[in-house]
């Protein structure tokens, strides 16, 4: 039976209580435990993201007020819209052909609560066109969207040619409300939906499949104008799994996995011998296709962590492959030089983005310090957006609503 289209707003959920610390107390040495309670912090971050929205309706006049105060804008900023290159001193972005600075400033979209954007997407394209007219309302130039392997792939060496064709349409629409995208790639958010070839790959097939993903995925994308970068996974790990997880994946949350290894046995390499292995052969796939489209990787700032971490993914023999760093920092309340910090680790002579940040530890107040003393060493911000407008957020009593509404000015107010 077909699937009625219905826009389903998310609302706020005062259920269950505010989440520990993103970052706990480490009470032991054991690399294997740390891992584990970092984990467990990251499904705390994720469930506080996913327990704010739930099921609501569409406040019409809102949104009709945010299309005309945003369509002007919009198409505007999608005429003549350029690749964006990085500057020759490594410090930040520029339009390639007029030489214009450009900031990289947006919001991660994962789609509906409840839902992943490949799993409507086909029934409630509107939704997705009314979320991007908000994202572009809010200052964005950026939106990050998180690809589904299973929805692509139908086999090691096949894609889905109706995906392909709706990220195209994907790429027109963000163009056409005047956003760029970070099309973020290798997800396997829900572990049901794994299919049974993948599972059956060793490492090396495993890899194989990768390529032969972000090959095509690079030639749907090529020579799009709204394309920012492609990101080669959502904060891969090199660890290899404990009793009773699951092979490749890790950090589950209801049913969703966020965290993905790239590799579960390491036969005498190190973390990093596997990481820059793994990052110059996504790499090669992408360049083989579209020699000059940005390339990153999202990661977990571990040094956040373990004061001192070796940043794996961006050692220099990983970093020669990649365009810019991607970090997903959070600050912490009293803590905001520490997190700041951190940044250090990844000053690397290439830009810099803090691609997944949020008031989720902090005071709006802190957060905002931490934004403006990140602008020194920081090239680019992405935050989140929870599929509803700062009026949506206003009209539902709650401090959650309250806090994201704030955040949510405070973004917009402080767009480049």
């Amino acid at each position: 039976m077909a699937r009625t289209p219905v826009r389903r707003r998310p609302v706020l959920t005062s259920r269950g209580k505010s989440p520990p610390d993103v970052f706990p107390r480490m009470k032991t040495s054991g690399f294997r435990e740390s891992c584990a309670l970092v984990i467990a912090s990251l499904r705390s971050r994720r469930l506080f993201f996913h327990s704010l929205l739930t099921v609501g309706f569409l406040l019409p006049v809102a949104s009709a007020l945010l299309a005309d105060c945003t369509a002007g804008r919009a198409t505007a900023a999608a005429e003549g819209m350029e690749p964006v290159r990085v500057t020759a001193d490594g410090h930040g972005f520029v339009l390639a052909e007029s030489g214009t600075p450009f900031t990289p400033w947006g919001c991660n979209y994962l789609g509906e609560f409840g839902t992943i954007l490949e799993e409507y997407w086909a029934d409630d394209w509107e939704a997705i066109a009314d979320d991007f007219r908000a994202m572009r309302g809010l200052g964005a130039n950026v939106v990050r969207v998180h690809l589904q392997l299973p929805a692509f792939m139908e086999s090691p060496e096949r894609m889905r040619p109706e995906s392909l064709d709706r990220l195209r349409r994907l790429l027109d629409l963000a163009r056409d409300h005047g956003l760029r995208v970070d099309v973020t790639g290798l997800c396997l958010y829900r572990i049901k939906d794994v299919p049974a070839w993948l599972d059956a790959l060793d490492e090396e097939g495993r890899w194989r499949a990768q390529e032969f993903f972000w090959r095509e995925i690079a030639r749907a994308c090529r020579d799009h104008p709204a394309v920012f970068c492609l990101d080669l996974m959502n904060e891969p790990v090199v660890t290899e799994p404990g009793e009773g997880e699951p092979a490749w994946l890790t950090g589950e949350l209801e049913g969703f996995h966020f965290v993905q290894r790239i590799a579960r046995e390491m036969r005498g390499r190190t973390q990093a011998e596997v990481a820059a292995a793994w990052v110059a052969r996504m790499t090669a796939a992408i360049r083989a296709v579209d020699p000059r489209v940005l390339v990153t990787v999202g990661v977990i700032p571990w040094s956040q962590i373990w004061p001192g971490a070796t940043p794996v993914f961006y050692t220099p023999e990983a970093a020669r492959h990649l365009d810019f760093v991607s970090v997903h920092l959070y600050p912490r309340a009293g803590r905001i030089d520490a997190d700041l910090a951190v940044l250090a680790d990844y000053a690397i002579g290439k830009p810099i983005v803090i691609e997944e940040t949020f008031p989720l530890h902090c005071s709006q107040e802190e957060f905002d310090e931490f934004l403006r003393r990140s602008r020194g060493v920081a090239a680019g911000w992405i935050g989140h957006y929870f599929g509803r407008t700062i009026a949506e957020h206003r009209a539902t009593a709650g401090d959650r609503d309250a806090a994201i509404a704030a955040f949510l000015e405070s973004w917009r107010h402080n767009a480049p």
